[in-house]
């Protein structure tokens, strides 16, 4: 939580954040992805200073388990003096506790943010998902939270000024809004519309591009001229040696053996699983992930 201090700025995280969204379609599916194809309403999570702290937060807790469809799952929420945001208890269940930072009895309107965090750690720990080390596994579950439709929240927390600043989470705002493009592009939202922030709302336009730019790399037909140009002059290299000149990028080549045809390997721009075809102009694939149909010109 970043209360008054610097706040990070940029896609310094962007791998882990690729590779959060790849594993949650491999561990939940395309189906239950989809399951998730509305996000938590505004209105569902409204708490003005003249609401019930506690039965505020409990009833915004509420609604966060019944947004990922939690069995059994109660948790209690109380509030004390803390470094972090909030913290839970991650037990068997069927209770599960959360504690939020004292902060929060002045900030109620982003208790939401706050919960949705938490109560996704409950959702990845009985899923059995998770990513080696705290950071990239706090990051997993700040794009799981914003994937499955809670994190839009904790774009809207980010307030930033000349005298201040505010920010939950361990992605930079316009990862936030990365990840939330990414999701307003499958499932058709305008997630910009449900922002207090101004701040928010430019880091999601940032994240926005960031997301389309991803649908406009070689080979995807979508790719401009001059990455058309260049993959074509990759491609000619990769003929003549059998692999490609850079082993880093958005694409790369191979040929499996001598005889064999030359392959394209790059990532789907919906969920980042790796796609390989034979380099032989254009065709139309199905991310077996994703299902996304991707028009190439390989």
């Amino acid at each position: 939580m970043a209360d008054g201090g610097p706040v990070e700025h940029g896609y310094p995280h962007l791998e882990t954040v690729r590779s959060a969204i790849t594993a949650l379609y491999k561990r939940l599916s395309y189906d239950t992805v989809h399951t998730f194809d509305t996000s938590v309403a505004p209105a569902d999570v409204a708490f003005c200073d003249q609401d019930d702290l506690y039965l505020g937060a409990q009833r915004v807790a509420r609604e966060m388990v019944r947004h990922l469809r939690l069995p059994d799952a109660r948790v209690i929420v109380s509030f004390r003096s803390m470094e972090h945001a909030a913290s839970v208890e991650l037990t068997a269940g069927p209770e599960y506790f959360i504690e939020l930072n004292d902060r929060f009895r002045h900030h109620r309107k982003d208790i939401g943010a706050a919960l949705a965090h938490e109560v996704m750690h409950v959702y990845l720990h009985r899923l059995g998902l998770s990513f080696p080390g705290t950071r990239a596994n706090e990051i997993l579950t700040d794009t799981a939270t914003t994937y499955l439709g809670a994190g839009w929240l904790l774009l809207d927390a980010y307030r930033e000024d000349g005298a201040s600043s505010q920010k939950l989470g361990y992605l930079t705002p316009e990862e936030f809004g990365y990840v939330l493009a990414k999701r307003a592009l499958v499932f058709g939202e305008a997630p910009e519309t449900w922002f207090t922030s101004a701040q928010a709302y430019t880091a999601y336009t940032k994240g926005l591009a960031r997301a389309r730019h991803d649908g406009q790399q070689p080979p995807l037909t979508a790719a401009g001229w001059a990455g058309r140009r260049r993959y074509a002059k990759d491609r000619r290299y990769a003929l003549d040696h059998g692999t490609g000149p850079r082993e880093e990028g958005p694409y790369s080549f191979s040929r499996p053996d001598a005889a064999g045809p030359l392959r394209v390997s790059f990532a789907c721009p919906t969920c980042h699983q790796r796609i390989r075809l034979p380099a032989r102009g254009r065709t139309r694939a199905r991310c077996a992930l994703c299902r996304t149909l991707l028009d190439c010109d390989t």
